[in-house]
């Protein structure tokens, strides 16, 4: 998946396994962007994978809730 794809699927992965709203689930997922928290992701798009987006939801969650 491209890199705004992984983003979006982190944003889902939010208001879904953690019943978080869009708009806090988009926040989170925009402060760890400006965080550079996804600067790895944006030079190597391999690791944009279903599986990590499930990793980064998670650390998202737990770090910018």
């Amino acid at each position: 998946m491209t890199y705004e794809e992984h983003l979006d699927e982190v944003t889902t992965l939010i208001t879904e396994k953690y019943d978080a709203t869009d708009q806090a689930a988009i926040a989170m997922v925009m402060r760890a962007q400006a965080d550079d928290f996804f600067s790895g992701h944006d030079d190597d798009p391999s690791i944009c994978t279903l599986e990590r987006a499930h990793q980064d939801a998670r650390a998202v969650f737990r770090q910018y809730r």
